[in-house]
């Protein structure tokens, strides 16, 4: 029997093969946590579940956001572009999964 290391991220209970990946998932969960309290603090009438929403937006694209920040916000647009090409091409890959498993 072979032994398989995993990493297991506790914030979520996300698994890992690697370390490096299961680190930067944790760090960017911690981030999202971190702007998810901010966001409640700073604006009233949001949600909860908006919050979260909001700062797992946000820490997902940190790399993004950053490089927005600092003088080209024409890529925040490039980056929400791709987000819905790959949404779309998702929803397209379903819907021939499901034409194809009607058959």
């Amino acid at each position: 029997m072979a032994v398989i290391a995993v990493w297991k991220c506790d914030r979520d209970g996300s698994m890992f093969a690697d370390k490096k990946e299961a680190e930067e998932h944790d760090k960017m969960l911690e981030l999202a946590e971190n702007i998810t309290a901010l966001i409640e603090q700073q604006l009233e009438g949001v949600d909860e579940a908006q919050s979260e929403a909001i700062g797992l937006l946000l820490a997902k694209h940190r790399e993004v956001l950053a490089k927005a920040c600092k003088g080209k916000p024409e890529l925040l647009l490039e980056a929400t572009a791709e987000t819905e090409s790959d949404s779309s091409s998702s929803q397209e890959d379903t819907k021939v999964t499901a034409i194809a498993g009607s058959r």
